[in-house]
């Protein structure tokens, strides 16, 4: 299959980090330049404006800045997915707006954020942002949403064409077996990095993840290993990757990524308010498992 043939949210699509300068101010250039890499590494996609990049402390002006860098610095056939996470359904359908225009190929939604809202909530917030054009995921992460967008939620969105595939955060394998029964047609995308195996072997069409931005060989080779079922290349490689990829789920992601980055000789930077760099204990750690984990090693 070649890059024009691909679904352009199947794949390695790397839930980018934003580099920013020592005064705060957002690096464009090295983020374009970090997407070229990403894709010159083997990597499929990236997904700015998520989590990993820090989307909740961008201005309105950054946050389109970052998407349309993206999609001019990505070469033919590499998946730019726009993350258009907001409180409201207005809110997420102008960043969508904002990602077609800048000619992103799909869009990556979380549900109303900070809100638990209803079923009819959901629904109507999905409505919104698949108006604007584009191919929409969604994006199901109940621990920072409060909203769990369970597997027969997940089919209604789909059988109303809402949604082409979801980000499936929970950590839970069994999720994306019952997603198969309940939306045969829906893609899961595996949603945490220390669960890429689970996920994979369940049926998942991709992997939005975060360590590729510091080890993309070994990242690709573990999914594309899982995706062809070949266990005796992943599980060893799993096994060695995963006390790293752990971070991925804990709640100083971005600081340990970008950390990880500095390992690995790319540029990772600081954060900004309210994330504070790690521990010294926790940065040694991360520094000492990408060691590890480094291709030449």
């Amino acid at each position: 299959m070649t890059a024009s043939d691909r679904t352009p949210w199947h794949g390695v699509i790397v839930a980018t980090a934003l580099p920013f300068r020592d005064d705060l101010g957002v690096d464009l250039d090295r983020f374009a330049e970090h997407v070229r890499w990403l894709a010159e590494n083997g990597c499929d996609g990236v997904c700015p404006n998520g989590s990993l990049g820090e989307y909740q402390v961008l201005t309105d002006d950054e946050r389109a800045a970052v998407i349309r860098t993206a999609v001019d610095a990505a070469p033919e056939g590499f998946t730019v997915m726009a993350g258009v996470g907001a409180y409201g359904a207005r809110e997420s359908r102008r960043w969508a707006d904002q990602a077609a225009e800048a000619g992103a190929q799909v869009v990556l939604a979380l549900p109303p954020n900070s809100y638990r809202g209803d079923r009819r909530a959901v629904v109507d917030h999905y409505q919104q942002v698949a108006a604007a054009g584009l191919p929409v995921c969604a994006y199901n992460n109940p621990i920072d949403t409060k909203i769990d967008l369970t597997p027969d939620l997940l089919a209604e969105l789909h059988q109303q064409g809402l949604i082409v595939g979801v980000k499936e955060f929970t950590g839970d394998p069994r999720r994306g077996y019952e997603i198969a029964e309940l939306a045969p047609g829906l893609d899961v995308l595996v949603g945490t990095d220390d669960s890429v195996v689970e996920m994979g072997l369940a049926g998942a069409k991709g992997w939005i993840a975060g360590f590729p931005n510091s080890l993309p060989q070994p990242c690709v080779e573990l999914y594309r290993a899982t995706m062809e079922h070949d266990l005796d290349t992943a599980l060893p490689l799993y096994r060695k990757l995963h006390k790293l990829l752990r971070w991925d789920y804990r709640t100083e992601f971005v600081q340990a990524i970008k950390v990880s980055m500095e390992v690995m000789g790319r540029y990772g930077g600081p954060c900004r308010p309210p994330r504070q760099p790690l521990l010294s204990e926790q940065a040694a750690e991360v520094r000492r498992e990408t060691e590890r984990c480094a291709p030449s090693q």
